[in-house]
């Protein structure tokens, strides 16, 4: 019995630090003061809204919660009760402020809290900066705090994660407001957007496009100059004698073909024919010369008699 009742006092005592760090991974996420065409609350009114995130794995309710933008409240003198009369509280009653991990909860500042639990009686000055913060219920422990400049029309001040995991508030241009979604900065700025925020005047991307135009033409100027040298190297072989495929003709044809053209020459073709067939003749022995193809035959009287 005494080991269950150290037990019961252990998680007893253990109770409210559990609940605190829970409270702890409540932070505001995202906050728009001057509203004219941003999100319409259920009424369809514009009006300045603070959005709330789990950031842990766990679920966890802020009812009874605090949401002040009276800076009177850090006054360590002021006592629990003092302070809580500056600050609205968040109702009980309602199963949606229990936030569930990685969830988002969106409230409307200076609003009627007869309209709803999202409806806080929360002033907001939209053309100054203000200061915004959450307590836990017991209207000591401060939970989170952030001071909000002063805004645009429908521009947001978010917080997000860089690129080494470390919270950053950014304002955000009316384009990139994301109620009740992450404030990533790769889901809420494009590409352009970023490179304009990054290089304003155009210097970088300018020295970067001249140097691959730069780089490009370096490569061609090293890859034509080797490919002149090895082709400068290689020999000419413009006058190597160039082979030529023996035309192939087969005798049966030769001779059907001089004997039609017998037939039809008169005395004088009958020596050049005598002549063509000599050569074809040498031709298919393969004893003549290797010559272009063409025959070209002058005629040339002469003495001599045909037989």
């Amino acid at each position: 019995m005494k080991k269950i009742g150290f037990l019961l006092a252990v998680l007893l005592a253990a109770t409210p630090q559990l609940f605190g760090q829970g409270a702890k991974n409540i932070r505001i996420s995202e906050v728009l003061t001057f509203n004219t065409a941003s999100l319409q609350d259920d009424y369809g009114n514009h009006e300045p809204w603070m959005e709330l995130v789990n950031t842990a794995f766990s679920t966890y309710n802020v009812r009874g919660m605090y949401i002040t933008t009276d800076r009177s409240v850090l006054d360590t003198k002021l006592t629990a009760p003092e302070r809580i009369s500056r600050m609205s509280i968040i109702p009980n009653g309602d199963a949606r402020t229990i936030m569930s991990a990685r969830q988002h909860l969106l409230f409307h500042l200076g609003s009627n809290p007869k309209q709803g639990t999202f409806y806080l009686q929360v002033p907001i000055d939209s053309l100054k900066a203000n200061w915004v913060a959450i307590y836990d219920g017991n209207g000591i422990d401060l939970i989170d705090s952030v001071t909000v400049p002063a805004l645009k029309a429908n521009q947001s001040y978010a917080l997000f994660k860089d690129e080494q995991s470390q919270y950053v508030w950014r304002t955000m241009e009316p384009d990139q407001v994301t109620p009740l979604i992450d404030n990533a900065l790769n889901t809420v700025e494009s590409k352009a957007a970023r490179l304009k925020r990054d290089d304003p005047h155009g210097f970088g991307i300018t020295v970067l496009s001249m140097g691959i135009v730069f780089f490009c033409l370096f490569l061609l100027f090293v890859f034509f100059s080797i490919f002149g040298k090895i082709m400068a190297s290689q020999p000419a072989d413009d006058n190597k004698p160039r082979k030529r495929q023996p035309v192939k003709v087969s005798r049966e044809s030769v001779q059907a073909m001089a004997a039609s053209k017998a037939k039809e020459a008169t005395p004088d073709q009958e020596v050049y024919l005598a002549v063509i067939a000599m050569a074809l003749k040498q031709y298919m022995d393969d004893v003549h010369d290797v010559e272009s193809g063409i025959i070209t035959i002058h005629p040339h009287h002469s003495n001599w008699t045909r037989v």
